[in-house]
């Protein structure tokens, strides 16, 4: 009996087995509803890759594109109208000049005469510190919102008939905004460097432009990491005019 009970361990190694072919089975289960799933997601792509991101940065690129066209075919549209008015309106000489003058006023008028130019770019890649300054921060190397500001804010206070940043005439209602290291200017996207372009008294502006403390505090970043700056005085130069809606678009209490 003792001999039998000994030599008879094959009903206790079995069970000791049952429960590690469990755990074996449910693992190869798990793993494929990990690859079914994954198969799922991917739709046959690599989920590898940046794709997604691309197709962003596409798709930002086309609605800039799409946005420059229709700033063009609204230019357009209004230099029909202007004309269509000016032919049935029948206004006085007086009228007109006094029309001519709000809209050059306004932006919406081509503006010739002398200037400068105002150019802004990020530090060099992989720029350090300047002798006497500490090291510098991301935020340190690029061009910022409050940069750009400054030099549109100090060109105005030095009298300036008109303004173009980059393309594009600014009117009152624009808005010089970043986003990251871009600039989103009615609707259209740009990357530096950035020029900014005023006509007007060229000593008058030069004079803004150094009396400005924003503007100062940005040249203690030029001569520490090397940020872009760089003014230019021209001679003569046309503005355009500004092409865009100016209908206004504001927040309004929800309920």
């Amino acid at each position: 009996m003792s001999n039998s009970a000994d030599s008879n361990p094959g009903p206790v190694l079995r069970q000791g087995r049952r429960p590690v072919r469990l755990l074996t089975a449910a693992v190869f289960a798990l793993a494929g509803l990990i690859c079914v799933t994954s198969f799922n997601t991917a739709k046959g792509t690599n989920i590898r890759t940046d794709a997604s991101l691309l197709k962003l940065s596409d798709l930002i690129h086309e609605r800039d594109r799409k946005n420059a066209e229709l700033g063009d075919s609204n230019a357009a549209v209004r230099s029909r109208i202007d004309a269509l008015v000016a032919r049935d309106h029948g206004s006085t000489g007086a009228e007109e000049a006094r029309l001519r003058a709000l809209e050059t006023s306004a932006g919406t008028e081509q503006l010739t005469g002398e200037g400068l130019t105002v150019t802004l770019d990020d530090a060099p890649q992989n720029a350090t510190a300047n002798p006497g300054y500490p090291d510098p921060q991301p935020n340190d190397l690029v061009i910022h919102q409050q940069d750009l500001q400054a030099v549109v804010n100090a060109l105005w206070q030095g009298g300036a008939e008109g303004i173009r940043v980059m393309d594009q005439r600014l009117i009152s209602t624009s808005a010089v905004r970043c986003v990251g290291n871009t600039l989103i200017l009615q609707g259209r996207v740009y990357s530096p460097p950035y020029r900014i372009t005023a006509v007007g008294d060229r000593s008058k502006l030069r004079k803004a432009l150094d009396d400005s403390p924003a503007i100062q505090n940005y040249q203690l970043y030029v001569k520490a990491y090397g940020l872009g700056w760089k003014v230019d005085e021209l001679g003569k130069e046309t503005l355009p005019g500004y092409s865009g809606t100016v209908d206004l678009h504001y927040a309004e209490p929800a309920g």
